[in-house]
């Protein structure tokens, strides 16, 4: 059997999830580029982040699947996103304790507004609330929307549901076999 490791990788998993860490960790191993699907959404700027078109998102989001290798990471399922579902070699459905993500939600919230973590978003108590909101549809709604959509891709897709697999996994991902 031949072992290969994934070139295109998607990882999706609610806010809080542990999408981004676990991006960068494989990125930093596999040296492959990875890319935040709310930097397709929206286009960054210091007076205030705009939301792109759906044209431009759609061309922000294939120059990125078009490449050879990419990590996309996000908590979007929408028909947008599903370029990244089906090209992927491997997608991680990162299903993270809803205690775990509340916790890191506020963790996180408060480093942005000390500014010992860097934000791509304005932290404000707004988008602080939201983000609860957001973590609770996705627990209720989301997880089974997702299973509903993408559940025929089972065969490239593995679930993790504790930081500690995710290590494990990272730490073992050479020797992964993915069809």
């Amino acid at each position: 059997m031949n072992k290969t490791i994934p070139k295109r990788i998607h990882i999706v998993g609610s806010v809080g999830s542990g999408k981004t860490t676990l991006a960068r960790e494989i990125s930093s191993k596999l040296g492959i580029p990875y890319y935040e699907l709310d930097n397709v959404v929206w286009i960054r700027n210091k007076s205030g982040d705009l939301r792109r078109t759906d044209q431009e998102r759609e061309a922000c989001l294939n120059s990125i699947i078009q490449s050879e290798s990419w990590i996309t990471e996000g908590v979007h399922t929408a028909d947008w996103a599903s370029p990244c579902f089906h090209r992927a070699d491997l997608i991680v459905f990162l299903d993270t304790k809803y205690s775990i993500r509340v916790y890191r939600i506020g963790k996180r919230f408060f480093k942005q507004k000390l500014r010992i973590e860097e934000s791509n978003y304005k932290p404000t108590r707004e988008i602080f609330i939201k983000m609860f909101k957001w973590n609770r549809d996705f627990e209720k709604k989301g997880k089974v929307n997702f299973f509903n959509k993408y559940g025929i891709l089972k065969d490239k897709m593995v679930i993790i549901n504790k930081a500690k697999l995710a290590e494990k996994y990272v730490n073992n991902l050479r020797s992964k076999t993915i069809q």
